[in-house]
């Protein structure tokens, strides 16, 4: 039913619909055929992460384009302006995460980013959560800048710029469409959300915005634009009812044609009332631009589709006044970027970071462990392990010379090392809600995997229950005393909250930042020759957890 071109080429046909089914008669020439049959175009990006101008395969700077670059606004620009021609009736999307991965963000905060996506004339947008690196403040000066509107149901902000800037939906009345924004209640653990802004659970809040929509409009065409990610995009589908569409971002999914595919481009789940709601999203960086051609019946159901995700590589063309722009903002911070400061013999991957131990994981923690055993030699109390987050690592290193701008592409956050003491039970509790993905102190979801430096063996079940998973840990060769006493060097993000592994604290003082640290250790070891080490195991385990 749905791979039919011919089913989509409804639209086409020559319209003829009474005038209680539209919104303006200019609408019902355009867009609407004499069985009441609708249809438009959807061209979408998500997770851009400041990458604006083209990259290569790992998301760093494109210096060898033998290798492939990819994506950068100077070939979305191109690639909009055609389908935009191709395609009149359309609404070109932005599903979040525009901040932050790139020195465009780092050097300029969002400047750049406001001047971006403006120029590419965006019609609507919703807010990821790297939007919040900067703090609200500054997110909203960010948003004072924008020219198109921003939607996010789930938020209320006491901010004047984030209250006055950020609606529930948008409506565009001439094609009949209400576009509603989510982003993901996790933003204010993975982020630095004011005191004055709430995140609500999403799908209760999308929800009662089609409610309301539908009670106060005569629109039924209504499609979700979120930064969920793709699982709770789906939950997202099968929950409520009124939604034909979901454009999504955040969980970097590659769909369809794309490589190493999680799902179907659209993804078809059924809501409650068992309609069919389509899922889509455009995995990350701005390497594909999502497009989708949607038919629907009078009632709001989507009938047909036509359309997939185009990849924008070598062979796409940049336009070029707006490649000259990115030169011309790449010029201040070229010179330093380009700096090297060290060669690794291998790759330092980032891609499995998330799924367990990844070399460029493991070399910053290393890098952070060393940095505070030199710190502290001759000392009696000195560090026993480093632990950091696997949403932190952003960008593989590739193997060759290693730049200061790749450095600050793979840890663009400047979070600041610091150091704690815990004890082996409270270790204990750290590493069992981070493998069971549940904070033991305070039943909250933890938001990410985690990597760990040398000098600790982590093994773990993931057959068992929550709370039961963590199996053993060694420190230094032995297993952890529970009554013991362990020095933590980890980042101030984490310690003070982030991504839900600790109990909040802000007992510490903070030290060099992590890339400064990591630029440290590389012209310390150059050339690096570190490869991919079992930290954190995962085993069927039928003995009882081993402690001391």
């Amino acid at each position: 039913m749905f791979t039919s071109i011919a089913v989509a080429a409804l639209a086409f046909v020559a319209p003829v619909v009474g005038d209680d089914v539209l919104h303006s008669r200019r609408m019902t020439r355009r867009f609407i055929d004499d069985e009441g049959h609708f249809n438009m175009s959807f061209i979408h990006v998500n997770d851009v992460h400041a990458h604006l101008d083209e990259f290569s395969s790992s998301g760093t700077d494109c210096t060898r384009p033998e290798r492939g670059c990819f994506g950068g606004i100077a070939r979305i620009k191109t690639v909009l302006d055609e389908l935009r021609a191709d395609h009149p009736d359309n609404l070109v999307i932005n599903a979040g995460d525009e901040f932050q991965g790139t020195l465009f963000y780092s050097f300029y905060g969002p400047e750049k980013i406001s001047g971006s996506v403006n120029l590419l004339e965006y019609d609507v947008m919703t807010l990821g959560n790297h939007e919040w690196d900067g703090g609200d403040e500054e997110l909203g000066l960010f948003l004072n800048n924008l020219t198109f509107p921003v939607v996010s149901a789930n938020i209320v902000s006491e901010y004047e710029n984030l209250k006055k800037n950020i609606k529930k939906y948008h409506i565009f009345e001439v094609y009949g469409v209400a576009v509603i924004g989510a982003t993901t209640e996790t933003t204010p653990g993975i982020s630095s959300v004011g005191e004055l802004t709430t995140f609500l659970d999403p799908i209760p809040e999308i929800q009662r915005a089609v409610y309301e929509i539908r009670n106060t409009t005569n629109i039924t065409r209504i499609i979700a634009l979120t930064h969920l990610g793709y699982d709770v995009d789906k939950r997202l589908a099968a929950e409520t009812e009124g939604l034909s569409l979901i454009i999504g971002g955040h969980s970097h999914t590659p769909l369809g044609p794309m490589p190493n595919p999680l799902g179907g481009y659209p993804t078809i789940v059924d809501n409650i009332n068992g309609d069919e709601v389509f899922v889509v999203t455009a995995y990350r960086w701005g390497e594909f631009l999502g497009y989708i051609d949607m038919t629907w019946d009078a009632e709001g159901r989507p009938l047909a589709y036509t359309g997939a995700p185009e990849h924008l590589t070598n062979t796409t063309a940049q336009d070029p006044e707006v490649q000259a722009l990115v030169d011309a903002w790449r010029g201040p911070f070229e010179e330093f970027a380009a700096e090297v400061i060290g060669v690794t013999k291998n790759e330092l991957d980032q891609t499995t970071c998330q799924l367990g131990d990844c070399l460029l994981g493991q070399v910053m923690a290393d890098a952070m462990l060393e940095y505070r055993m030199n710190q502290t030699a001759g000392s009696p109390t000195r560090p026993d392990f480093a632990f950091i987050n696997a949403g932190g690592v952003r960008a593989t290193i590739d193997a060759g010379e290693i730049t200061r701008g790749e450095v600050l592409t793979s840890f663009p956050f400047g979070n600041a090392i610091v150091e704690i003491t815990l004890t082996g039970a409270q270790v204990w509790q750290l590493l069992e809600g981070a493998v069971s993905r549940i904070n033991q102190s305070n039943g909250r979801p933890i938001t990410s995997w985690f990597q760990v430096s040398d000098n600790i063996e982590i093994l773990y079940d993931p057959s068992r229950q929550a709370g039961d998973v963590l199996r053993r840990v060694t420190i230094g060769g032995e297993l952890m005393e529970e009554d013991g006493q362990y020095r933590i060097v980890t980042l101030d993000f984490l310690a003070g909250g982030g991504d839900n592994f600790f109990t909040p604290t802000r007992d510490f003082a903070t030290l060099d930042t992590q890339d400064e640290v990591l630029v440290g250790y590389i012209r310390a070891r150059t050339p690096l020759t570190n490869s991919l080490q079992p930290r954190v195991t995962a085993r069927s385990c039928r003995r009882k957890a081993a402690r001391s």
